[in-house]
């Protein structure tokens, strides 16, 4: 049975600009449905704009960030549904958290910057350091049925229409973008850059599979 995880981010603490990372990363673990970033709403503007992250606006009060993320995560730790998590920052107080949830059987992958104190990322049942430069790829079942897709209607090797990878994935695949949280296939392939190339928006986009992600 797929373990489900729940992602929690620390959005005072780590910028969007590690999304990419993060996704991939998580997803190679197992089914992620929940995604949450705790931060001061009108301070974070780039965790506003992510597709399929939900931005929880944790107020302007000193570490009001990290205490609503600890109390999501031991309320989700006592769902049935949620099987572990994936804590991200750079904050070594969340040792605390991640002890905790260990300690009610739930796995914590740890991801946070280079400056991540010792203290969090031992209490973690793994940790990974984001802004890693090295290549993670993380494809899943549903990206093995697009590349199919695209590779069965690019036209001279040049992609398909974006416009028409709607109709073509729930024909072949029964695939309906609205089922997931990006709900739009652009918020979906613009997030997984090291898998797709999409053209800008426009009536003629299309979108390119890179074979380099697709290789394990």
């Amino acid at each position: 049975m797929t373990t489900r995880f729940a992602v929690l981010i620390d959005g005072d603490n780590v910028g969007a600009q590690h999304l990419d990372q993060i996704r991939r990363s998580a997803c190679a673990r197992g089914q992620v449905d929940i995604w949450r970033t705790y931060a001061d709403a009108s301070l974070r503007k780039d965790w506003d704009a992510q597709p399929g992250v939900r931005l929880i606006h944790a107020g302007t009060g000193k570490n009001a960030a990290d205490i609503l993320l600890s109390i999501d995560a031991m309320v989700l730790a006592f769902r049935d549904d949620v099987g572990g998590f994936v804590i991200v920052s750079s904050d070594g107080d969340f040792s605390h958290v991640a002890s905790r949830l260990r300690e009610l059987g739930r796995p914590v992958i740890g991801m946070g910057e280079a400056k991540t104190p010792a203290v969090f990322r031992a209490a973690c049942t793994e940790f990974e350091v984001i802004g890693n430069p090295k290549p993670m790829h993380c494809v899943t079942d549903l990206d093995r049925q697009i590349r199919t897709t695209i590779a069965q209607h690019s036209k001279n090797g040049q992609g398909m229409r974006l416009a028409e990878l709607a109709a073509k994935m729930y024909s072949s695949h029964g695939v309906r973008i609205s089922s997931l949280p990006e709900k739009r296939w652009r918020s979906y392939l613009i997030t997984r850059v090291s898998l797709y190339d999409v053209d800008p928006k426009g009536a003629a986009a299309k979108v390119r599979f890179k074979p380099a992600g697709f290789v394990v």
